[in-house]
């Protein structure tokens, strides 16, 4: 009941009307029921705001979904799934991690490959299947994450991560960032105040996505910046932080 009223576009008894008959209606909620026989259940929901409260019950949604056999130590691996009804995505599944600390959900770049599933044909099976593909690849995101453990960086090495990182939210700006890129790496617990690329990434990652912090407008007015709320802006922007660690890494190694 209570997914039901975060994201009640998961339970569309049908397509949108503007669907043509070659769309095929993946059913979430009949996806979510397979994929719990399997041992994943959701921890998260929500979905996109619409002008058009005719598509409110099939716009896009986002699940987060962990396995009962991959929740341990300080992070949960998780999969991210993604569809619509309406037309505006395909049915897709990302890997994904959640640091119990702070409550805060990663999406692990390219690490792991992508599974789409296109509006056509039979796809439960596929979809099942494509959730134990993500799965399987989790061995490599935790393989990742202990390599980026391994690497410390200094103030210098932080300063240039955060600053790229910065412009991949505010990147069509004219203007000047509201906020500064040590406003990024200002830890916001004992626990990530530590020198090493992983804690420097979710420093950032958690104040750039979370929003709270506080600077000037290039008008000079108070600003607070917002938690990024829309589902394809928090992919994509947690997607490139990932990737950006990732070329730290290597450019480390």
């Amino acid at each position: 009941m209570q997914i039901r009223d975060v994201a009640p576009s998961i339970f569309a008894p049908d397509k949108h009307a503007s669907r043509s008959d070659r769309y095929c209606y993946i059913a979430t909620g009949a996806i979510l029921s397979e994929l719990r026989k399997e041992g994943f259940q959701p921890f998260m929901v929500c979905q996109t705001r619409v002008r058009d409260e005719g598509k409110r019950e099939h716009t896009k949604h986002m699940v987060r979904l962990r396995h009962a056999g991959q929740i341990n130590g300080a992070e949960a691996n998780e999969i991210i799934l993604l569809n619509s009804h309406d037309g505006s995505s395909s049915y897709q599944m990302l890997a994904g991690m959640l640091r119990f600390v702070c409550n805060n959900g990663l999406v692990c770049g390219d690490v792991v490959a992508d599974v789409r599933v296109p509006h056509k044909g039979d796809v439960i099976g596929q979809v099942v299947e494509g959730a134990y593909t993500v799965l399987d690849g989790f061995q490599q995101v935790c393989e990742h994450r202990d390599q980026m453990r391994a690497i410390t960086l200094d103030k210098a090495e932080e300063q240039v991560f955060a600053q790229a990182a910065l412009s991949l939210k505010y990147e069509e700006l004219t203007m000047p960032a509201p906020i500064t890129p040590a406003q990024l790496l200002v830890p916001r617990r004992l626990e990530d105040d530590r020198p090493d690329l992983w804690s420097a990434y979710n420093r950032v990652q958690e104040n750039l996505t979370q929003g709270g912090l506080h600077g000037r407008s290039a008008t000079g007015r108070r600003h607070s910046t917002r938690a990024i709320q829309g589902i394809d802006q928090n992919v994509k922007i947690n997607r490139a932080l990932w990737m950006l660690a990732e070329g730290m890494k290597q450019l480390k190694g």
